[in-house]
């Protein structure tokens, strides 16, 4: 990562490769709480799985964490803390979200990580903390937003990693 352009509820920065994107989701292990809904936003291949990785890993998890593109949901029990996984790219429809009964995951006790969230719209709850992730070369753009009190305390306590590149980082 490097220069990262921070305020009150956004930070931008680049992730040089993927260790970058691997530390940028360490980095969010010691800011995430029960209840903290965290929508991951990208194209395909943009890095947001990597990311979860480096958050689970950092978290003490050690076990494989792939993507739940087929189960939906991935459950990493770490520390007293579930931290729950989801990936809805498959969904045709929004109502699909309540028909797999996934909203009883959101119920404030767990951390919901949730790849391509539009896909289960209206019916997700509303994120605390955006984070997208956009291909840029070999690395990636990433974007971190506030979008609750919850989430611009995950922000306020949050730390980046050290710089990897000597990329410029987006505007902000």
């Amino acid at each position: 990562m490097s220069q990262p352009h921070a305020t009150n509820s956004a930070i931008a920065a680049v992730l040089a490769d993927e260790a970058a994107t691997l530390a940028l989701g360490a980095a969010l292990a010691p800011v995430v709480t029960s209840g903290l809904v965290v929508y991951l936003e990208g194209d395909l291949g943009a890095g947001k799985t990597t990311l979860v990785r480096g958050l689970v890993r950092a978290l003490g998890d050690q076990g494989p964490v792939k993507s739940p593109t087929y189960t939906l949901v991935e459950l990493h029990a770490i520390s007293g803390l579930d931290l729950y996984h989801f990936d809805f790219y498959r969904f045709n429809q929004a109502e699909e979200y309540l028909d797999a009964g996934l909203d009883e995951y959101f119920d404030g006790r767990g951390v919901c990580v949730a790849e391509w969230p539009d896909r289960a719209a209206p019916y997700l709850p509303p994120a605390d903390l955006r984070i997208v992730l956009t291909v840029r070369g070999e690395g990636r753009d990433v974007r971190l937003d506030a979008v609750s009190e919850r989430g611009r305390r995950c922000l306020t306590n949050f730390a980046l990693p050290a710089a990897t590149s000597s990329a410029t980082p987006p505007p902000a």
